[in-house]
């Protein structure tokens, strides 16, 4: 919980800090590569969880039958 109450604390500023230390962190260059990494995880993740929800409502609706 106390995860959530730190999110909402982040305001303008503290997100502009932290996308600066990220930048000098991993530099301009390295900065794309790495959102696309970010963007093929996030989008493999939805995909599983999709999967997983699919075979869940086939379950639930063969036991139906």
């Amino acid at each position: 919980m106390s995860y959530y109450n730190f999110l909402v604390f982040l305001g303008g500023q503290e997100l502009i800090i932290v996308a600066f230390i990220v930048l000098l962190l991993f530099g301009g260059k390295k900065l794309p590569e790495l959102m696309k990494g970010l963007g093929k995880g996030v989008r493999e993740f939805n995909s599983a969880k999709a999967n997983i929800e699919g075979e869940i409502k086939e379950s639930i609706k063969e036991v139906e039958d």
